[in-house]
C-alpha cells in the first residue's frame, strides 16, 4: 500500500508539475488552472497505478499531463464553455491509451470499461475546480463524463470494429440504447434553456441550432479527440522507446555527470568572490555592478557559458584579464573533463551497447 501511495504521489507531482505553470502561461484564473491541474493528475494517477510498474508510471504522467494540459487551455486559454471543454478529456485519454497499448480495446466489453473508469477519474478531477470556482449546475457538470460513458463507448467501438481483435462485432444494443439516452437528454435540457439560454432564434431554425450544437459537442469533438489521441501515441511511441534505451547510458554517466557538475559550480562560485572582491577594492571595475552576491553568481554564470551579461560589464584592465581567465577555465574544464569521463567509461558504454544489439537485432 504504501508502495502504490508514493507512486500515485510522484505521478500527481509530475502531472502537475506540467499542467500549472502551463495553465498559469495561459490564463490567471485559479479555477482553470485547478480545472486542468484535477483532471490531468485524476487521469495520470488511475492510468499509473492500474499498470503498477514504472513504464505504466511514465505512461500515466504523459497521458495525464496532455489530458490536463487540454483542459486547461481549453478552459483559460480559450475560454470556452462545459459543451466544448468536457466532451474531448475521455476520448482523448482514451485513444492516447490506445496508441500506446492496442490491446487495452478489443472489444465493446473493454471499450466501455476502459471509458467508465476514465469517467469515473475525470469526475473525481472536476470536484476541486468546480467547489473551488462555484459553479453553476456542478452537480451536473461533474457527472456528464459518466452519463457520456455509453455514447463514448459506442463511438469508440465503432471506430475501432475494423481493428484487430474485433472481428467487426456489432455494438450490443443495451449499448446503443444507452448510448442514444444522452443525446436525447441534453437536446431537452437545451430546448428548456437548462444548460443554454435561448440562442434568438425560433421554431425550426432553433431546433436545427440544437442539432448542429449537438452534433459538434457530442459527435465531432470526441471522435477528433479520440483520433488526435490515439495517432498522438501511435507516432510517440516508438520514439519514446529511445529513452528506455537512453536509461542504461545515463546510470553509467550519472556519477560523472555529477562530478563535472561540482566542478564547473565550483569555478562559478569562485570567480563570483573574485569579481565581488576586485569590485569592492577597486570600485568601478565593473559598470552596472551590483551590491550583493547574487549580481555577481548571475555574472560568474552567464560567463561561464561565454554569453553577455547585460548588467554587469568588465571596464577596467583587471577585470577584463579576470573575466578572461575565468572563461579560459571554464572551457578547459569542461573539454579536459569531458575527454577524461569518455576514456573512463567508454567499455561500459560499449558492452550496453552490444548487449541493446543481442536483445534487438532489428
Amino acid at each position: 500500500m504504501r508502495r502504490l501511495i508514493a507512486l500515485g504521489l510522484r505521478i500527481a507531482a509530475a502531472v502537475a508539475l506540467v499542467v500549472v505553470p502551463f495553465g498559469y502561461a495561459v490564463t490567471g484564473n485559479h479555477t482553470d488552472v485547478l480545472l486542468g491541474a484535477g483532471c490531468g493528475v485524476a487521469i495520470g494517477v488511475g492510468v499509473g497505478l492500474r499498470g503498477g510498474s514504472g513504464s505504466r508510471s511514465g505512461t500515466g504522467i504523459l497521458i495525464g499531463s496532455m489530458v490536463g494540459v487540454v483542459a486547461a487551455f481549453l478552459a483559460g486559454g480559450l475560454s470556452v464553455g462545459w459543451g466544448i471543454i468536457l466532451p474531448p478529456l475521455g476520448p482523448l485519454a482514451l485513444g492516447l491509451i490506445g496508441g500506446f497499448d492496442r490491446s487495452s480495446l478489443s472489444g465493446y466489453r473493454a471499450v466501455t470499461r476502459e471509458t467508465f473508469i476514465l469517467a469515473v477519474l475525470l469526475s473525481l478531477g472536476l470536484i476541486p475546480g468546480l467547489v473551488a470556482g462555484g459553479v453553476d449546475l456542478a452537480p451536473l457538470v461533474a457527472a456528464f463524463p459518466l452519463g457520456a460513458v455509453p455514447w463514448a463507448a459506442l463511438l469508440i467501438g465503432l471506430l475501432n470494429r475494423r481493428r484487430e481483435g474485433w472481428d467487426g462485432a456489432p455494438p450490443p444494443l443495451p449499448l446503443v440504447l444507452g448510448a442514444l439516452a444522452l443525446p436525447v437528454l441534453m437536446g431537452l435540457l437545451f430546448a428548456f434553456g437548462v444548460v443554454q439560454e435561448d440562442a434568438g432564434l425560433s421554431g425550426i431554425l432553433y431546433v436545427a441550432w440544437i442539432v448542429l450544437t449537438l452534433a459538434i459537442s457530442l459527435l465531432m469533438i470526441p471522435v477528433l479527440a479520440f483520433l488526435g489521441g490515439r495517432a498522438a501515441a501511435v507516432w510517440l511511441r516508438p520514439r519514446l522507446q529511445v529513452y528506455g534505451q537512453l536509461a542504461a547510458y545515463l546510470r553509467v554517466m550519472w556519477v560523472p555527470i555529477g562530478g563535472f557538475a561540482v566542478g564547473y559550480l565550483t569555478i562559478i562560485f569562485l570567480f563570483a568572490g573574485f569579481y565581488g572582491m576586485l569590485e569592492r577594492f577597486s570600485p568601478g571595475a565593473f559598470a552596472g555592478a551590483g551590491s550583493g552576491v547574487a549580481d555577481w553568481l548571475s555574472f560568474a554564470f552567464f560567463n561561464a557559458l561565454a554569453q553577455d551579461y547585460a548588467a554587469v560589464v568588465p571596464v577596467s584592465v583587471g577585470a577584463r584579464m579576470l573575466v578572461g581567465l575565468h572563461l579560459i577555465l571554464s572551457v578547459g574544464w569542461a573539454l579536459v573533463l569531458f575527454a577524461a569521463v569518455m576514456t573512463s567509461i567508454e567499455p561500459k558504454l560499449a558492452r550496453i551497447a552490444r548487449r541493446q544489439t543481442d536483445e534487438d537485432p532489428d
